[in-house]
């Protein structure tokens, strides 16, 4: 066990991430990956406690002065295990129909939406993913159903990772991001593997308003100028991703050999 006093991890239903890791710091006080362990299924009356833990975490985010959050129901993370089928064996309601495994995350949706407002609060989902042993046998229609709800709310925006961002050859079917800009009004974001180019490509045919940069931008923290002037990327150290020190985070430089140096 790695949660304190030696807890279970909590999920929809009690099933094992296939190759699952979290970094810890080890009794030596050495830190690294270790195996995360099998986790207990959340009890009915549980989850508005868990439901409570994501708005006193909007109020105490608001205190602190950001502009807004994301609400995070992607990459296998709890409220993504929620809205899969492969995960989600719950038979309260809370599990079974779209509507039912689509009602915790709504649900903590709603909570942020109380504290910031919906123009100030965004979700990241990952359709069709399948990461950890996470499927889905209705990605695409709980996606569009996601996609329905959020824009009744208001949502700010609809922020979908690309399901080949950790390796593989699954994408998005024919017209799923066209149906998704039918379904949400807001601002929609993608991201994943994406360079410059397939940005600008991506943005040009309509189906999204932005597109997000994660690793590249650790490692290059002067992307955009980067990007403007064409310059050549630094790789990120996946050795040091997930837990650490600074290494790895804030000490990747920023333009030179050749190029105007960033001040």
């Amino acid at each position: 066990m790695v949660q304190p006093d030696g807890q279970q991890p909590v999920a929809p239903s009690a099933l094992k991430g296939e190759g699952a890791q979290c970094f810890v710091e080890f009794e030596d006080g050495t830190a690294g990956q270790h195996p995360t362990s099998t986790p207990r299924a959340l009890e009915t009356d549980e989850i508005p406690g868990i439901v409570e833990d994501y708005r006193q975490a909007a109020e105490r985010a608001k205190r602190a002065g950001f502009d807004m959050v994301e609400v995070h129901a992607a990459n296998a993370y709890l409220l993504n295990q929620f809205l899969a089928t492969g995960t989600n064996k719950r038979t309260d309601q809370y599990g079974g129909s779209l509507e039912n495994r689509a009602r915790f995350p709504l649900e903590v949706v709603d909570a942020v939406i109380d504290v910031y407002g919906a123009d100030r609060v965004g979700i990241r989902m990952t359709p069709f993913i399948e990461l950890f042993g996470l499927t889905d046998d209705e990605p695409e229609a709980m996606a569009f159903y996601m996609a329905e709800q959020l824009s009744k709310r208001g949502l700010a925006y609809l922020h979908l990772n690309e399901p080949n961002w950790a390796g593989g050859d699954i994408t998005f079917p024919d017209g799923f991001r066209e149906q998704m800009r039918e379904r949400f009004s807001g601002s929609l974001i993608y991201c994943g593997n994406y360079d410059a180019e397939r940005a600008e490509a991506r943005i040009g045919e309509n189906t999204t308003d932005a597109v997000a940069f994660g690793r590249p931008y650790i490692a290059n923290p002067d992307l955009p100028e980067r990007f403007r002037v064409n310059a050549p990327l630094t790789e990120p150290n996946h050795e040091t991703f997930y837990g650490g020190d600074e290494k790895g985070y804030t000490d990747y430089p920023f333009m030179d050999n050749g190029y105007d140096r960033i001040q």
